[in-house]
């Protein structure tokens, strides 16, 4: 099994790399990179590419890798003892499965998505260092041990919001996503877009380009949302002219889509001040 590019999905080629050594390793894949440049969609393309299943953990700040697990609902328990149910003398009646023991449990190889790993608190990287080296943990409500049948393909993501502890990053293969260059960012637009004529495809890259390597930036429009903004333009049925800022206060059409904060829209604005005081 290899990891390529698919027809939704244009993978750097060491970005395909860091995939095959981290299945051939059964090491976690650690994928770091700017918001919106495809983390996440990595793992559902690996998914397509290997012909494997998906599972999706989605990170929150409240998360606890307990929950990854399983989870003991004593509360529910409680209840039916109270009401004299006959499903209070089997504890498994309760114990809700978790991400990763659907993974563990699956009858073939999936791939699994743990998505946004350092929006939780710092310990909850470390609370998994052992279920994913050993791939096997014990729930303690049933006696039982619950091992993998196959090692799953393991993605996880991060937006470097936070450190991650050295012991959980010794045990991952690691892979930084780079912003693409534009022939690569043409290529995935094409993907998206396969009808939009090249003329405007150089012109929007063109202003794309330029936007993202204005000093002072506070946040650099990603992938994701130059696609939402052709999509926009498509729509509109702008024309490359179209796309041309006017000087007089330098914001590029249908701005909203690339700038996502009032920090950026006012350099803009105050970059074209300074433009029109220097004339």
């Amino acid at each position: 099994m290899k990891f390529q590019s698919t027809a939704e999905y244009v993978a750097a080629p060491e970005l395909a790399v860091a995939v095959n050594a981290a299945v051939v390793l059964g090491r976690p894949l650690l994928v770091k990179g700017e918001p919106g440049t495809g983390k996440t969609e990595l793992a559902r393309q690996v998914s397509a590419s290997l012909g494997l299943p998906l599972l999706e953990w989605h990170v929150k700040s409240t998360t606890r890798a307990q929950q990854g697990l399983y989870e003991y609902d004593a509360v529910s328990r409680l209840r039916d003892s109270q009401l004299g149910d006959e499903r209070v003398h089997d504890v498994k009646n309760y114990i809700r499965k978790g991400k990763l023991w659907q993974a563990f449990e699956a009858p073939s190889r999936v791939v699994l998505l743990i998505d946004e790993v350092d929006k939780a608190d710092i310990e909850f990287p470390n609370d998994l260092l052992q279920e994913l080296d050993r791939m096997e943990f014990h729930v303690y409500e049933t006696g039982e041990t619950v091992s993998a049948r196959q090692r799953p393909v393991v993605i996880i993501t991060s937006n470097n919001e936070k450190e991650l502890p050295d012991a959980f990053l010794r045990r991952c293969f690691f892979h930084y996503i780079r912003f693409p260059d534009a022939d690569t960012l043409a290529a995935i637009i094409r993907v998206h877009f396969p009808d939009i004529k090249e003329q405007l495809l150089t012109a929007a890259l063109t202003e794309f380009f330029a936007i993202r390597e204005t000093p002072g930036l506070k946040k650099k429009p990603s992938t994701s949302e130059v696609l939402d903004w052709l999509k926009l333009i498509l729509a509109e049925d702008l024309a490359p002219a179209d796309l041309k800022r006017d000087p007089q206060h330098l914001l590029p059409k249908l701005h909203g889509a690339l700038l996502k904060n009032e920090q950026d829209v006012q350099l803009f604005e105050r970059l074209a001040f300074l433009s029109r005081g220097q004339r």
